[in-house]
This record gives C-alpha cells, sequence and structure tokens, in this order.
C-alpha cells in the first residue's frame, strides 16, 4: 500500500482514537482533544477527519450497543489499523530525528557564528 499523507489534525486524531481504544467515538474523541489542545472544536470537524481516515485505511469503525443513556442509539466505534500504527510510529519517528537535529544545527550555525567573529 502506498503512503498517504496524514494532515496535523487528522495525526492528533489518530492519535487520540489510539489512546481511547474502546471509547473511541465522536464524542469522546472531541471531549479528549478539546481537553488537550486546551480549545474548542466542531463535532463535523472531528466527524469529517474520521471518515477522511477511514478511507485512507487508517481507521476501521463498528457500531457498539445501544444504550438507554442514548435513547437507543449506539455509538459508532472507531479503531486504528496497523496500517495506521505503522504510519503513526513513522510520523513519531520523523518528529523525533527533526527535534534531536535541532540542537545540532542551532549549535553549528553558532560555532560557525563564532569563527567569524
Amino acid at each position: 500500500m502506498k503512503k498517504t499523507k496524514l494532515g496535523e489534525f487528522e495525526e492528533l486524531v489518530l492519535l487520540t482514537v489510539a489512546c481511547l481504544q474502546e471509547e473511541a467515538y465522536g464524542v469522546e474523541i472531541k471531549r479528549e482533544l478539546e481537553e488537550r489542545l486546551k480549545e474548542k472544536l466542531s463535532v463535523g470537524s472531528i466527524q469529517s477527519a474520521l471518515k477522511r481516515m477511514e478511507q485512507k485505511g487508517f481507521l476501521t469503525s463498528a457500531f457498539g450497543e445501544a444504550t438507554q443513556k442514548r435513547g437507543g442509539k449506539r455509538k459508532r466505534i472507531y479503531t486504528a489499523t496497523p496500517y495506521a500504527h505503522r504510519i503513526l510510529a513513522d510520523m513519531k519517528e520523523i518528529r523525533a530525528s527533526l527535534w534531536n537535529a535541532i540542537p545540532a544545527v542551532i549549535g553549528a550555525r553558532l560555532a560557525h557564528e563564532l569563527k567569524a567573529i
């Protein structure tokens, strides 16, 4: 399968799904992200990202059991696919590599500037 692009917001939603596991449904994903990002998000933005990622093969979904609390409505539970876990691991590695390179770049630039003085 060719590597599919993952946007920043999609990555955050996907990470949240992976964290929540069997509790990964729309409202709970929204609540968790809002708490971590310290900002309000629309339900539509979450639902759109979930749908896109399901189409890209990052997620699967299935309906949970109907509950009286939800008026008999069932939750759509999302699960990250093995492909998603691989892409997330790749993204983590790339980001760590870039973060680790920052001090080296700054240090090399500073050393070069000091030699020029």
